[in-house]
């Protein structure tokens, strides 16, 4: 990924924690953090800081004798973020120099993004992507995995067209480090459904998933008026390309039916309890501007 300068987004929880600052997840652990959980009597080695004053000063004038009492507090963990990438060849539409969507570069901004906005928040990040049709994870750490990611996203896509559904179930193989509350990031243009049941396990395992569909607003989520012209047409990572020529009624049926295709992918991942993030261009100021609205949404909820 290349260097370049970019505002960090507040990972904003879907349902915010009451006690806790945003970014921060509540921990079953004991520790330093800012909301107490409960008093204990003081243990050799305990910190003065933790020492409750007015409750030692009860306890030992009811006991005659001094009795120190400490505060417990729970620990605040960083939040934990977990990228799927689709693969597919079909991800790597369009070359360079088209006046469509290149999502390979929409992905790659994407990514920037999301890995600025864990280390602001401190957040342990992890990778799953099927580039080479075999499931690869890198797991969670707080290491810069920039030089790692762009080496995956160099590879030539050759994930099959059902890898985000198998990367979702591939996910449940690694709960002991994705713990309850992780960010699920699924980066992809959905083209291919995603079944409902997918959406339903992840959220299931306590995950907040947010699917970022990247999709060319010309050709995926409508289709331009190209009647009567000679227009080539092409599978994705295939060099064969043949002539077709459509009427106005195939066009004007091929876009409502890109448009309903979108409207229905969004409505389904909102159904099973995730917030999308839609992507319709390469521009990194367009990506930062989705991801805001994403964040400010969730922020301006919490202070309802």
């Amino acid at each position: 990924m290349r260097a370049r300068e970019r505002r960090a987004i507040p990972l904003v929880p879907r349902h915010p924690l009451a006690g806790l600052p945003f970014g921060a997840l509540a921990s079953h652990r004991r520790g330093p953090g800012s909301e107490v959980i409960g008093t204990r009597a003081y243990r050799p080695g305990d910190p003065v800081s933790t020492i409750d004053w007015r409750a030692t000063a009860r306890v030992s004038a009811a006991s005659g004798r001094d009795e120190f009492i400490v505060r417990e507090r729970r620990a605040e963990d960083a939040p934990r973020v977990a990228l799927v990438l689709d693969r597919r060849p079909a991800m790597d539409l369009y070359p360079p120099g088209l006046p469509w969507l290149p999502k390979h570069v929409a992905m790659r901004e994407v990514v920037d993004i999301l890995v600025e906005s864990a280390a602001a928040a401190r957040a342990a990040l992890a990778e799953l992507d099927y580039a080479t049709g075999a499931p690869h994870w890198l797991p969670p750490s707080n290491r810069d995995p920039r030089d790692e990611l762009a080496r995956r996203l160099a590879l030539p896509p050759a994930a099959p067209d059902d890898s985000v559904e198998r990367a979702l179930t591939e996910l449940g193989t690694h709960q002991a480090e994705l713990r309850s509350g992780t960010f699920v990031f699924v980066v992809s243009d959905f083209v291919v459904p995603v079944p409902a049941a997918a959406w339903h396990t992840a959220s299931a395992h306590g995950w907040d998933v947010v699917p970022v569909v990247i999709q060319d607003p010309v050709w995926e989520a409508s289709f331009p008026d190209v009647s009567g012209a000679a227009l080539p047409l092409g599978a994705a990572g295939s060099e064969e390309v043949r002539l077709v020529r459509l009427g106005r009624r195939e066009v004007a049926r091929r876009a409502r039916a890109n448009a309903e295709r979108l409207r229905q992918t969004l409505a389904a991942q909102r159904d099973a309890g995730a917030e999308p993030i839609l992507v319709e261009s390469a521009d990194p100021d367009s990506i930062e501007a989705a991801f805001t609205r994403w964040a400010d949404g969730r922020t301006g909820r919490a202070w309802r």
